[in-house]
């Protein structure tokens, strides 16, 4: 199915999971031609690796030349999501099985002036969020299992996603879907033609001799997959 009508919603996300952290402020001016700065936030408890907090994030988020899309692989994002709102995040991304009260804490985000985002796992049907899909921005399909970067892309997700993308066009619902992991010039295809219109892609990206060049690339194979 071809969702013609989004191709002007194309954004493209770099995470700067496989950036070079100790020249963060040179890394994210490498990106500057993206949408978006995918920054993962991990404790090591609701996913098996740690990355860095709050003091750190808020840091990035100073220096970073465009929007920060933050994130949050943790327990307890209820307690811990509105301090990166608070902090300076245009987006922040909370997991749908990890919160107690999303809807509130979707509210609260946007009451601060912060998009309000929520992510699923592989395993995680989408079908459990409709009924509560008008309070978020954007919903988040995770295309590997959640806390490492490097993964391959899990193809049978795309199955979600054009669920959820067929909802959202029958409902007239404005929400993006963006997928995260294994993403690259290559596949995206696949994602943006399932219906994904926000794209998250760490290796591909920081790995590639010419970033902007593949920024370019991810951008321009997404919106082909809307004209064929």
């Amino acid at each position: 199915m071809i969702y013609t009508s989004i191709m002007s919603q194309i954004e493209v996300a770099p995470s700067i999971l496989s950036a070079d952290f100790a020249n963060i402020e040179a890394e994210l001016n490498s990106i500057s031609n993206a949408d978006w700065a995918h920054i993962d936030v991990m404790d090591y408890h609701f996913v098996p690796n740690l990355t860095f907090g709050g003091p750190v994030v808020e840091q990035y988020i100073k220096v970073n030349p465009i929007k920060s899309d933050v994130h949050l692989m943790i327990e307890n994002p209820d307690r811990w999501a509105i301090d990166y709102a608070k902090m300076g995040a245009d987006s922040v991304t909370f997991h749908y099985l990890a919160v107690s009260a999303p809807v509130r804490l979707a509210r609260i985000l946007r009451e601060i002036g912060c998009k309000a985002a929520i992510a699923l796992r592989p395993a995680e049907p989408v079908e459990p969020l409709f009924d509560i899909l008008d309070e978020f921005d954007m919903v988040l399909i995770m295309t590997v299992e959640p806390g490492f970067g490097g993964q391959k892309f899990l193809e049978h997700q795309m199955s979600k996603v054009r669920r959820l993308r067929d909802f959202i066009t029958k409902n007239k619902l404005n929400v993006n879907i963006q997928v995260d992991g294994g993403i690259t010039s290559k596949n995206v295809y696949l994602a943006a033609q399932s219906g994904a219109n926000v794209f998250v892609a760490g290796s591909a990206v920081f790995s590639a001799s010419n970033r902007a060049d593949e920024i370019t690339a991810i951008y321009q194979n997404a919106v082909s997959a809307y004209k064929d």
